[in-house]
C-alpha cells in the first residue's frame, strides 16, 4: 500500500509542483531526484543536468539563482538577499535593497554548513568545504575554506589524493565497479566492509 502511495504522490508531485511537503516526507527523494524536482517546480533560474540537491539545502531565492550541470549541495544556505534591509528600513525611514545572483558554473561541490552569500559567482571546477562562508567569487578550479571562504587548494589536486587513498582501500574494485544507479545490496556490502575496517575487533557487521 505504501509503495503505491509513494508512485502516486511523486507522480502527482513531478506533474503539478503541488504535494511538495508530502513528496518530501513520504517519499525521501535523493539529491538527484530531488534536484529534478527542482528544475521542474523550484523557481530556480537555472538547475542543470546531472544535479545533486540535498533536502536540507536552504535556497531562500531561488529565481536568483542558477546552477550550472553536475552541482551538489549539500545542507549549505544560499540566501539571495541580506535580510538587515526590512529592519533598517523601519529604523531609519528609509527604503533599502540589498540582493544579488548566485551563478554556480558547471561541476562544483557546496560543502555542508556553507553559507554562499549574495553576489557571487563559483566554479567551474570548484569546491566550498563545510563550513565555509562565500563572500566573493570562487575562481574555476578552486577549493575554498574558511570564514570568510578562502583559496585552501585545487580541485585537480584533490581528485589526485583521492584516487590514491581509494586505491589503497580494501573494497576499492567495488567502488571501480560500482553502477551509478544505487544498488541496496552493493550499498550493504560496501558497509559492511567498511565497518570491518575501521572497527577490526568489534563483531557487529
Amino acid at each position: 500500500m505504501t509503495s503505491w502511495l509513494k508512485k502516486i504522490v511523486r507522480h502527482l508531485a513531478f506533474r503539478t509542483g503541488r504535494l511538495r511537503s508530502v513528496y518530501v516526507r513520504l517519499c525521501h527523494p535523493g539529491g538527484l531526484e530531488y534536484a529534478e524536482f527542482l528544475r521542474r517546480h523550484g523557481r530556480y533560474h537555472a538547475i542543470g543536468t546531472r544535479c545533486r540537491i540535498n533536502l536540507g539545502a536552504n535556497v531562500t531565492n531561488p529565481p536568483y539563482v542558477s546552477l550550472g550541470n553536475n552541482v551538489s549541495l549539500s545542507d549549505c544556505a544560499i540566501p539571495g538577499h541580506d535580510g538587515v534591509v526590512a529592519m533598517l528600513n523601519d529604523a531609519y525611514h528609509v527604503k533599502l535593497d540589498s540582493v544579488g545572483k548566485v551563478d554556480i558554473k558547471d561541476n562544483v561541490f557546496i560543502g555542508h554548513g556553507a553559507i554562499v552569500l549574495p553576489g557571487v559567482t563559483i566554479g567551474p571546477n570548484a569546491v566550498v568545504a563545510a563550513g565555509a562562508v562565500v563572500t566573493k567569487d570562487v575562481m574555476p578550479g578552486d577549493i575554498v575554506g574558511g570564514v570568510p571562504a578562502r583559496p585552501i587548494s585545487r580541485t585537480d589536486d584533490l581528485v589526485k589524493r583521492l584516487q590514491t587513498q581509494t586505491d589503497a582501500l580494501p573494497w576499492a574494485q567495488i567502488i571501480r565497479e560500482r553502477a551509478d544507479a544505487f544498488d541496496p545490496r552493493v550499498e550493504q556490502e560496501l558497509i559492511s566492509l567498511r565497518v570491518r575496517y575501521f572497527y577490526p575487533d568489534s563483531a557487529i557487521d
